[in-house]
């Protein structure tokens, strides 16, 4: 009996795409990510950026044995055949240093052209090359990340309310970053500027992280794809063999429920005094 037949449960996949996972940091679903790897398998696993967090583990080390879970199942994948390619992003830039060096199996590279099952090509890259507060003021980019630790924080206690009175989970970090976001029209001139860098590549589309939020669609003739995250959505880009791409949100793929809520006017209150914190 083949090692595919004695684990039916697990999806295949030509390619995994997955990107800020953020390990070192309290916020990271390391259960969730480890969940996820268990029912999945790639031929190719690209981690896109942020997977370990070197700002948060310089300010305090934190690192439970869930994040070395995390790190032997994707070695353990790498010894099973899988080919792993790491590009590193601006929380983990301390691995741009070694560009084509392989540890345990993985492969590290600054950005990647894969060339999709349909023939399509996708640049792959994390993306905070275009993000202007990362790229021209560093000092801003960690005020920032302080103001969306505050968001973490916020949600940690949100959420512990929320299952005292049996009401299911629901990411107030995710959401209030989305607002802010939306105010200053990040995400739109973000996902424009990366897909004119897929163009300029004579790619057909291109997959990052960065800014997490998790989407697939096309931007004029650029088919844009972002992989989100393991600290909110929790969610991974996957190709099926056919070169389909697919948004994977562990929510749906473990059974739980996803419910979307109108927010109150108390959470719209903690958004604008995080955005005046970042400002």
């Amino acid at each position: 009996m083949t090692e595919k037949e004695q684990e039916p449960s697990i999806r295949h996949f030509r390619t995994l795409f997955i990107s800020d996972v953020h390990l070192g940091s309290k916020a990271a679903k390391t259960d969730y990510l480890l969940d996820f790897l268990r029912v999945t398998d790639a031929e190719t696993i690209i981690l896109i950026g942020d997977i370990v967090d070197g700002w948060r583990l310089k300010r305090s080390w934190y690192w439970p044995q869930s994040c070395n879970d995390v790190v032997q199942k994707l070695l353990r994948k790498a010894r099973k055949g899988s080919r792993i390619i790491y590009i590193p992003g601006n929380h983990d830039e301390f691995m741009r240093d070694f560009p084509g060096v392989h540890f345990g199996g993985i492969e590290v590279a600054q950005r990647h052209m894969h060339e999709g099952a349909d023939g399509v090509k996708y640049l792959v890259l994390h993306g905070d090359e275009f993000d202007v507060v990362v790229r021209n003021a560093r000092l801003l980019a960690y005020l920032g990340d302080w103001a969306y630790d505050m968001a973490i924080a916020i949600n940690i206690g949100l959420s512990a309310v929320r299952r005292r009175f049996g009401l299911p989970y629901w990411s107030f970090s995710a959401w209030a970053k989305l607002q802010v976001k939306h105010a200053v029209n990040f995400i739109g001139e973000f996902q424009k500027v990366v897909a004119e860098e897929a163009r300029r590549e004579n790619a057909g589309g291109v997959i990052c992280g960065h800014i997490h939020h998790a989407v697939i669609e096309d931007i004029g003739d650029i088919r844009y794809i972002n992989t989100g995250d393991w600290v909110e959505s929790c969610t991974a880009i996957a190709e099926h063999h056919d070169g389909t791409m697919e948004l994977i949100t562990w929510r749906h793929l473990s059974g739980v429920p996803v419910v979307k809520e109108d927010t109150s006017e108390v959470e719209m209150m903690m958004v604008r005094a995080l955005s005046q914190q970042a400002a």
